[in-house]
Order: C-alpha cells, then structure tokens, then sequence
C-alpha cells in the first residue's frame, strides 16, 4: 500500500459530512434502521457523483486518468478527502465500508448489468449490496443513471422515487442468477432490466479483476468518453465532453458544451475540481 493510500485515516464522521448529513443527528437515532439506511443512500446520490474520469483522463488536455484502486483508504480519499465521485465499484466499494461502521448487516453482492440484447457481461460488472432489516434490501450508490435512490424489497413490491422512476426486483427466470432489478421511467408502458444478481457474500477484492478489465480494455464501455452524473430531487444532471442534460421527471433538456465552460460545469453542476493542466 503506497503512503498516498495512507496519508487520510478513514472517519465516518467525515464520510456524513461529506455526503451532507450531520453526524451527531445519525447517531442520535438507532442508526441501524430502514430510514437511516434510505436517507444515506438519499443523500449518497445526490452529492457523490458518478463520473468515469480515473478511467478516462481529461478529454480536451494531456492528463491520463489515475486509474482505479479498490483499497479502502484510497477510495476514502479520492471520494472524501478529495471531494470525487467514482463508478460502482468505488462508490459502492466505500459505502459498504460507511454501513458496517454504523452497524447496519450488509453483504457486498455480485450483480451483472444487462446489455442492451439481455447479456450479462462480463462477470461482477456491477458492485451493490444487500441490507438485513425488517426485510432484505437492495442498496445501491453506485447504479448511474437511472439513479436508484432508496433501498429496495426483494418481494417484488414496486417503489416509486421522487424523480418518477419505478422500481422493482423480482424473480430472475435466468438460471444462473437469483434476482432481477427492473426499473420503469415515466411514460414507460413496462418494465426495463436493469442487473441480475445473486445474494452470495462477496469480498471488495471480489471486485478487482472485473474493474480493472472495464478500466483499462478498449471494448469497455467506460474507456471512451467521461461520463460525471448525479441526482437531482426530479431527475439528474449529466455531462460528456459535448452536452450538458437535465432531466426532471422524464422530461430531458440538453444543449452543447465546449471546452472552455466544462471544467466550471463540473465544479458548478457536480461538484468535482478538476481544473485543466
């Protein structure tokens, strides 16, 4: 572990903070409980943005992407001490850390988001949890866009978040997974898959082939153009290299960008520092 790993010994307290929640109020309420849980995951989305640029680099400069590392202290510092965002298997990589300090039970899972003909590749291509309160939850930080915004049943029960998205998980059908996540947008007429998963235990260096592959291989999705979004109360906020989009309960507004107003979009609209070299 390298002394950049080292330098910023990881604090829960700050890790609320970070994400806009008063440390003294969550632990004076039996923090362990179901509206603990969906206020930390309220909160996670609408502060903590999803955005790829560890992977990327700076689109329009010289500057490689960092890379990712999927240690604790150095993913408390890039999302706490830095004030970065990350793709799911940093950001639901720290989160899982935040839950066991506050005592909640919860086990890293292994799910598969579904390609656009229904193929769950590669393996463990997406990192969430599952959450033992009065009933077991699916929690996820780290999802994009949609944004999942709160924990959700895995009795197939239909939660509907204020951004009017809908969200379910049921069954799988497929053979090799146990449950499926669907989602529903407004002026969708059914439902849309998300990921399968299955409620195995896994360990964060679980994780770490899968997310060095789809960091680094040419055919990832994630090694092209950054992508940074984040959750808005209606909808979400999202960036690439050539437009900026809104979107407020289904309804989607867009106009372009250049490079000469990115980088204050994304201190403005995200709140990620990543100024030009």
């Amino acid at each position: 572990m390298s002394n950049s790993d080292t330098a910023t010994a990881p604090n829960p307290d700050d890790y609320l903070e970070r994400i806009g929640l008063d440390p003294a109020s969550v632990r004076a309420s039996d923090a362990a409980n179901r509206e603990t849980l969906a206020a930390l995951q309220r909160a996670h989305v609408a502060t903590v943005p999803f955005e790829t640029l560890a992977v990327t680099g700076d689109p329009f400069g010289p500057r490689d992407g960092e890379g990712v590392t999927l240690t604790l202290p150095h993913l408390y510092k890039k999302v706490v001490a830095r004030e970065r965002g990350g793709f799911c298997f940093e950001l639901n990589g720290l989160f899982g850390w935040l839950l066991a300090e506050l005592g909640f039970d919860a086990d890293r899972i292994a799910a598969r988001m579904l390609s656009d003909d229904g193929d769950p590749r590669p393996p463990a291509n997406h990192h969430a949890h599952l959450a033992s309160l009065d009933r077991t939850y699916v929690v996820d930080v780290g999802c994009g866009v949609p944004t999942m915004r709160r924990p959700l049943p895995l009795d197939g029960s239909v939660r509907e978040d204020s951004a009017g998205v809908a969200w379910r998980v049921v069954e799988s059908e497929r053979p090799d997974a146990e449950y499926l996540t669907q989602y529903r947008t407004p002026g969708d007429e059914g439902w849309r898959d998300r990921y399968v998963f299955d409620a195995t235990p896994r360990k964060l260096s679980y994780f770490e082939a899968t997310c060095d592959h789809l960091a680094t291989a040419p055919e990832s999705s994630f090694t092209g153009d950054p992508t940074v979004s984040i959750a808005t109360e209606r909808g979400h906020r999202k960036l690439s290299p050539e437009k900026l989009t809104r979107s407020d309960r289904g309804e989607h507004s867009e106009r372009e960008v250049g490079e000469e107003e990115w980088y204050g979009l994304l201190e403005s609209e995200f709140g990620l520092r990543y100024a030009p070299e």
